[in-house]
């Protein structure tokens, strides 16, 4: 292990992280050839094999695995030392490593471009996934800070609350209720919806609230995309629930219009949270005050507040 570098060390964990060499040489924009040849040198250099190939899939040996375990804590503690330099210096640089559930891209480009101003040093990462693809990143800790409107139940966190997440229903501008004022949510009942997929933290919220009061929709549609069910109500496909959010860039001449319904909107919010334990780097932890002291009031000039004030 004396005769590695911490080039092939890179390279090794790109092309393990994503079980291609190909897709590894994109990230590091390198050739395929040159990958190959420092994963051979790096296998030398350990003595066992690291991957073994099983059609066009890479998978990681048992001695892969420990090596891709030691590379990440390797360059994470590297990372940090770059940025507690640069704090000594006065400076915060490096890079910031966010995941965020789909919602949550209607707003956090808004609230990372005052940060970046500030911060020109900080380089950011950015990953938009589901709820359980957040939660897969979270468990191996592939992250700084993750941002999502449920804390989960079965990981050991550490929550902070710095947003308001309100659920509404929204419905096509044409539709026969958008006039209506005070709606008694059994009206829901028998209309034709459109639904968030399983496992959707949206989906949940509004399955339990239906439960609660006895409401039977007819759920014409499952989705996995917010823009995929704004597309669907507008196509006049039935009516669906929604984060606010997911309007920032409707405006008020939108085809999309938020229903009065008696317990709407479902009150819920934004969470960033962290595994409890972790050592937040120092661009980290100035994020992490960014969005509790500042998250709100910057959200909140968004197109959303124009929308609805």
């Amino acid at each position: 292990m004396r005769q590695a570098t911490l080039h092939q060390l890179k390279v090794f964990e790109a092309a393990a992280r994503h079980g291609s060499f190909t897709r590894a040489a994109e990230e590091l924009y390198l050739t395929q050839p040159t990958i190959s040849m420092q994963v051979k040198q790096l296998t030398k250099a350990v003595g066992m094999p690291l991957f073994e190939q099983i059609g066009k899939r890479l998978y990681l040996t048992e001695a892969g695995q420990e090596l891709f375990a030691a590379c990440r804590d390797v360059f994470e503690r590297i990372s940090q030392l770059e940025m507690t330099i640069s704090d000594l210096k006065g400076l915060k640089q490096g890079q910031l490593k966010l995941s965020v559930i789909t919602t949550a891209k209607y707003f956090v480009p808004r609230l990372l471009g005052p940060f970046c101003q500030r911060y020109p040093g900080v380089d950011f990462s950015l990953q938009v996934l589901n709820h359980e693809g957040l939660l897969a990143r979270m468990s191996e800790n592939l992250d700084d800070l993750y941002i999502l409107s449920q804390v989960p139940e079965n990981l050991d966190v550490a929550a902070h609350q710095f947003l308001e997440n309100p659920l509404v229903v929204l419905a096509q501008r044409e539709h026969p209720l958008v006039e209506q004022e005070n709606i008694p949510i059994e009206r829901l009942s028998g209309e034709p919806f459109i639904m968030r997929e399983e496992g959707s933290g949206t989906r949940r919220a509004v399955e339990k609230l239906f439960n609660q009061e006895n409401i039977n929709v007819k759920v014409k549609l499952e989705l996995g995309s917010n823009e995929a069910i704004k597309q669907a109500i507008v196509g006049g496909l039935g009516l669906s629930v929604l984060s606010l959010h997911t309007l920032a860039l409707e405006g008020a001449t939108g085809k999309l219009a938020i229903l009065d319904v008696e317990h709407f909107p479902i009150e819920r919010n934004w969470f960033v949270v962290y595994p409890n334990g972790k050592q937040l780097s120092v661009v980290a932890t100035a994020f992490l005050e960014y969005l509790l002291d500042e998250g709100k009031k910057v959200a909140q000039e968004t197109a959303i507040e124009k929308m609805i004030g």
